[in-house]
């Protein structure tokens, strides 16, 4: 079976994060996809809505608002993932703040990587 390149790469970042193997994931995901279209109290339609930004949140019952905010997390933690603020903030001019090995703050300003200590 030939799986899209988009749906390997995101059952794999999400594998890594859960511990599992990409099949594992994907069988996974097959399965909540089973249940879904089983279950008579989820509208599948209904909740592609809301993930899709055309549908309303409030309107969907206690399983629908369930399998939207998992889709919600699953989409913040790849935005996360992918998300480098220590590249994009000094491109931007904007000053990085981090803690060091030791546990100390630092700050990098956004010229020349210039660092400094905070105490």
């Amino acid at each position: 079976m030939r799986l899209d390149a988009e749906l390997t790469a995101a059952a794999r970042s999400t594998a890594d994060s859960m511990s599992r193997s990409l099949s594992q994931q994907i069988a996974h995901w097959a399965r909540i996809g089973r249940e879904l279209e089983r279950s008579p109290g989820v509208t599948v339609a209904a909740v592609k809505a809301v993930l899709d930004g055309g549908g309303g949140y409030d309107q969907l019952n206690v399983q629908e608002q369930a399998l939207v905010r998992a889709g919600w997390n699953e989409r913040i933690d790849e935005t996360r993932k992918n998300l480098r603020l220590d590249k994009l903030l000094p491109a931007m001019g904007r000053e990085v703040v981090e803690l060091n090995a030791s546990g100390q703050v630092v700050v990098r300003s956004p010229r020349k990587g210039k660092l400094k200590s905070v105490r």
